[in-house]
């Protein structure tokens, strides 16, 4: 036991919740910002409107993935709120019919039905909230809601991305805007998505590829729009 205190092992799966926030926000920033860029600076706009436009994308962007991350997670939170109430009155109402339900479910992961007893019982008498929260509806600290970390962490990492195009028109040629900005993007999308695959612990180039197929066809869509549509 001593052994297992000192070498507690780090479990890829507790990043998901701001990992998830993380990529999709960051991913979102380069390519709706970069996509944005793209299109105005084929529409032959100087460079002036083609910054204009992606501070304006940068601000929208950044707002909007914050709201949305903020108002699903929230809705998430409330459901399992929801939930954990409903349960805790079951708990305090009905407790035995909770302690068979409990066993119920260890004999259905394949514990002997007399030792799936013994194990609800002391679980139940430790924290019996949380046990079922755990093991019947399937909420731990883990993978419980957190919209203000979601929310958050969206933003920022939106802006982080979108700034990179941004950067790319200040300070690349006017000649060069369009290209730098597409090569630029699409590089740093496939990074990115190497990255995420890496901190989640799976193979890199099958998500970086995903990532840079789809940022390929949003960039020459909104290319092809500047172009028909250039002013």
């Amino acid at each position: 036991m001593t052994r297992l205190k000192a070498h507690a092992e780090s479990h890829l799966v507790k990043r998901v919740g701001w990992l998830r926030a993380a990529v999709l926000g960051a991913n979102d920033g380069i390519l709706s910002t970069a996509s944005i860029v793209s299109g105005v600076a084929a529409g032959g706009m100087p460079r002036s409107a083609i910054l204009l436009a992606g501070l304006a994308g940068l601000m929208a962007g950044a707002t909007s993935m914050a709201t949305g991350e903020y108002v699903s997670v929230s809705s998430q939170a409330d459901t399992e709120q929801a939930d954990l109430a409903r349960e805790k009155r079951e708990i305090a109402h009905n407790n035995q019919f909770e302690h068979e339900e409990l066993a119920q479910i260890y004999v259905s992961r394949g514990l002997d039905p007399a030792l799936a007893k013994e194990v609800a019982n002391q679980l139940m008498a430790h924290d019996a909230l949380g046990a079922h929260a755990r093991d019947e509806l399937g909420i731990s600290e883990i993978t419980a809601a957190r919209p203000v970390q979601a929310a958050l962490t969206s933003a920022a990492c939106f802006t982080c991305g979108a700034l990179l195009p941004l950067l790319v028109v200040f300070f690349v040629p006017p000649a060069a805007i369009l290209w730098a900005v597409i090569t630029g993007s699409l590089a740093a999308l496939a990074i990115l998505g190497a990255l995420g695959a890496g901190m989640g612990g799976v193979k890199m180039l099958r998500p970086a590829l995903r990532v840079l197929l789809w940022g390929a066809l949003s960039l020459g869509l909104t290319t092809l729009v500047g172009i028909f549509f250039k002013v």
